[in-house]
């Protein structure tokens, strides 16, 4: 099980990309397996790391659908193997330390 933030930036065409980042994200309709979570500035993603990188790969795909003549995608990837990794576990674990502070 992997986590995995990603940000899909179109350019080329105008500075808005709410639209485009809308789409890709339906993308994610298309892997009921996973978990996915928008957040402000990336999508997060759960799930086995084969089906996390075949997810990533659809969404960036779409700008240039949308005619949109250059991507840039960004891609962190925690593949952990030794314990379950989850995106509310990762987010437990921070605040578990912040209250024992």
């Amino acid at each position: 099980m992997s986590t995995c933030a990603v940000s899909i930036v179109s350019k080329g065409k105008g500075v808005s990309v709410s639209s485009i980042v809308a789409k890709c994200v339906k993308e994610l309709d298309k892997f009921p397996d996973l978990k996915w979570e928008l957040t402000p500035m990336s999508t997060q993603i759960e799930g086995p790391t084969d089906r996390v990188l075949k997810a990533v790969r659809a969404m960036h795909e779409v700008p240039f659908k949308e005619g949109i003549p250059r991507v840039y995608t960004v891609i962190t990837i925690d593949d952990r193997r030794d314990k379950e990794l989850t995106l509310e576990g990762k987010v437990a674990s921070v605040r578990n330390k912040l209250k024992a502070e």
